[in-house]
């Protein structure tokens, strides 16, 4: 690999890191609303139920106080930086390397498609034990079968207890919702793409933003039902289970809630991550900018 090849990738790592760590501190609180709506199953007697976006907020805040509302901020830190790192790094090695031989850099759907996939397998199964960990903390209360003190005690519990088997729970689901990296980028690139060619939007900045949150919009509508689903299984601790794999957790979430339980959360979601991915996407995009500005100054 040559030194250019280097330097690139190195400025893609750090820029995908630092992007993921100042979406995380801003939105942990919505994190853990949509994370707590997403694993309420059929309610059970004695169990605490959560209302909507502002319900589940309200409860949080009079039951926990602020640090309840950045329950998992600790493994979600610890997970953005490799997972944004790794997922830039690979979708712009990718993008690069299998674009340069068309002359279509910025048009290559099929391109854009197959380095958001890339990256997102990538980037899912090589950091799922720290969501794993991060869906925990956001979920544990009095009644679970997990209380972890820390990530540390969290990763010794859960290789105790489980093994190996117990950081890779819902990844299956996780790997099924590459899907949506693969709708989301192409789109944010087409649409930065004309965006910035379009008079009527003032600056680059303005465009980064706009494709960014339509892009993560209609790519997390179209596949949110993975998202419940991988929440079920993460936060399956001992057995009995009551979801044996994808398959099975789809069937007992229909019998047992419908359509609409495989919708949990996505109201407090959509608010979560369209502003996430928009503060992600542009303070990528930025540092980028300056790191080039700073190495050819």
């Amino acid at each position: 690999m040559s030194v250019s090849q280097t330097h690139e990738n190195s400025k893609h790592a750090v820029a995908g890191a630092l992007a993921g760590l100042a979406s995380a501190f801003i939105t942990c609180p919505l994190d853990v609303v949509k994370t707590r709506l997403q694993n309420q199953g059929k309610a059970q007697p004695g169990q605490v139920v959560y209302r909507g976006t502002l319900g589940t907020l309200s409860k949080m805040w009079k039951d926990e106080g602020i640090r309840g509302l950045y329950r998992g901020l600790g493994p979600t830190i610890f997970g953005y930086l490799p997972t944004w790192a790794i997922y830039f790094t690979v979708y712009d090695y990718c993008k690069n390397s299998w674009a340069s031989g068309n002359g279509q850099h910025d048009k290559d759907w099929v391109v854009h498609i197959t380095s958001a996939m890339t990256a997102g397998a990538a980037s899912t199964t090589l950091t799922n034990p720290l969501w794993v960990i991060k869906t925990r903390f956001m979920t544990q209360n009095s009644l679970t079968d997990y209380r972890y003190k820390n990530t540390l005690d969290a990763f010794v519990t859960i290789a105790r207890q489980e093994g190996i088997r117990g950081f890779y729970k819902g990844l299956g689901p996780s790997l099924l919702g590459v899907s949506h990296v693969a709708l989301q980028f192409p789109m944010y690139e087409k649409l930065k793409y004309l965006l910035q060619t379009d008079a009527d939007v003032p600056s680059g900045s303005v465009a980064i933003l706009m494709a960014s949150s339509i892009s993560k919009m209609a790519a997390s509508m179209a596949t949110y039902p993975h998202e419940v689903i991988r929440t079920r299984l993460q936060n399956q601790a001992r057995k009995p289970f009551k979801y044996h794999g994808i398959l099975h957790a789809i069937k007992v979430i229909s019998l047992e809630e419908g359509f609409r339980g495989f919708y949990k959360g996505m109201p407090t979601n959509l608010l979560r991550t369209v502003p996430s991915s928009a503060i992600t996407i542009l303070t990528y995009e930025v540092i980028v900018q300056k790191i080039d500005e700073f190495k050819n100054s």
